[in-house]
């Protein structure tokens, strides 16, 4: 027995021009809304996943661990961890996760780790009983930075990890305490070793997208962000992805989409990827 539920954490504004890479914005434009400072709404969505008495949570977004600046710069709307709030309205206390699974450390995916802000207070790690899951690239990544994504990282969440005892660095694709209802993929186009984290459902597969494809709009394959590290890499990774997902009548579930959680994967006569059924929030059992 399975469930898995979407569960929403802090929201974003960041700049669509950088989200969208080299597209013109006469063309994104269309796709989603842009507000007067040429932002666009993300999510920082979450996967729970709860299986023999388990709690398994897959990332925690942003969070609420910036202080003001930086929290006014990456665009944070909300002033209270939203993530624990939410899980809280399903019965859960952070305490009682028993495993995240993180697809990379960059902040907006793995912030949501850290206690909310407080003046000259050190902002604490929590989820204080659950393994923390890393790919062991995008761990070293993390603690040996490039200058260009530097400021992607948070370095004391990193030693905060470390320190746990609770971390465990993944480099194959099955996890003997997770099970063979997890499997992993390596994606190296956003920022190498991300960890991509495919559930077998009884209707197919269903991937944790993660930055190889934010979003509905990025299901279209010359689509990229600005923040990729190697855009063409990332092109060929997610068409392989794709076709893998069409074939297996597979699903994709967003953590940045603002409207849609997950949908099915599909394919015209010209080779273009769309979604189809749609999800707002998701919340099934099998």
């Amino acid at each position: 027995m399975m469930k898995i539920t979407s569960v929403m954490g802090n929201s974003q504004k960041l700049d669509g021009g950088a989200m969208f890479g080299n597209v013109p914005k006469n063309m994104w434009a269309k796709w989603v809304s842009v507000d007067e400072q040429n932002r666009i709404d993300l999510a920082c969505r979450a996967l729970l996943i709860e299986q023999d008495n388990r709690k398994i949570l897959l990332e925690t977004g942003i969070g609420n661990f910036f202080e003001p600046k930086l929290k006014s710069r990456f665009g944070v709307q909300e002033s209270e961890h939203v993530l624990l709030q939410n899980l809280q309205k399903l019965g859960i206390n952070h305490k009682d996760i028993d495993a995240i699974i993180l697809s990379h450390l960059h902040f907006d995916h793995a912030g949501g780790l850290l206690s909310s802000w407080k003046q000259n207070q050190p902002n604490e790690l929590l989820f204080p009983n659950a393994r923390y899951y890393v790919g062991n690239i995008a761990w070293e990544r993390a603690i040996n930075p490039h200058p260009r994504d530097r400021a992607s990282f948070i370095p004391q969440l990193n030693t905060l990890l470390e320190n746990s005892g609770r971390l465990y660095l993944i480099d194959k694709e099955f996890d003997a305490w997770l099970g063979d209802s997890f499997k992993f993929h390596m994606s190296h186009g956003h920022t190498k070793g991300m960890l991509l984290t495919q559930l077998q459902l009884p209707s197919g597969p269903l991937l944790f997208a993660a930055d190889l494809i934010p979003g509905q709009a990025w299901v279209h394959v010359p689509i990229t962000m600005g923040y990729d590290r190697y855009p063409e890499l990332l092109i060929d990774e997610k068409s392989d992805m794709l076709q893998s997902l069409v074939q297996q009548h597979g699903k994709l579930f967003f953590t940045h989409d603002a409207e849609i959680a997950c949908g099915s994967v599909a394919v015209d006569n010209k080779n273009r990827y769309y979604l189809v059924d749609v999800i707002k929030e998701l919340c099934i059992s099998f």
